[in-house]
């Protein structure tokens, strides 16, 4: 549970919201911060970090059911997330590189594709980490 926990940056954050508002926005970025993504359905944040993550931040647990993943409040708080981080939606051209990537080097030598895979996200890591 020590991933889902609000450390100092993350209560700038949602020091100024409320009520659930405050509760999903906690939750929305430990979840992109584990997943590089944001959830598709409520139902994908595990309850148990719902529970977790709702004592700290004084709201009941409950309130995350009031939340709703579409719409301009979502959109925002998405924003927020993503420029706290550093990160900015991607696009076609972002997509370009790592296609190529994949296509000279892996393709034509790895024929097991669950390994084909696997060996993108490994490129991201080490492309980042540059």
């Amino acid at each position: 549970m020590a991933s889902w926990t609000l450390v100092d940056g993350d209560w700038g954050s949602v020091a100024n919201k409320s009520g659930a508002t405050r509760l999903s926005l906690s939750l929305l970025l430990k979840f992109f911060e584990l997943r590089a993504r944001f959830p598709d359905v409520l139902e994908e944040v595990p309850p148990v970090a719902v529970e977790y993550v709702a004592s700290p931040v004084k709201v009941p647990a409950a309130d995350f059911a009031k939340y709703t993943l579409v719409g301009r409040t979502t959109e925002y708080h998405r924003k927020q997330i993503r420029e706290a981080l550093g990160f900015r939606p991607s696009t076609v051209t972002d997509e370009k590189a790592p296609a190529e990537w994949l296509a000279a080097e892996v393709c034509p030598v790895e024929l097991v594709e669950d390994r084909r895979c696997e060996a993108l996200p490994v490129e991201c890591r080490v492309r980042a980490r540059r």
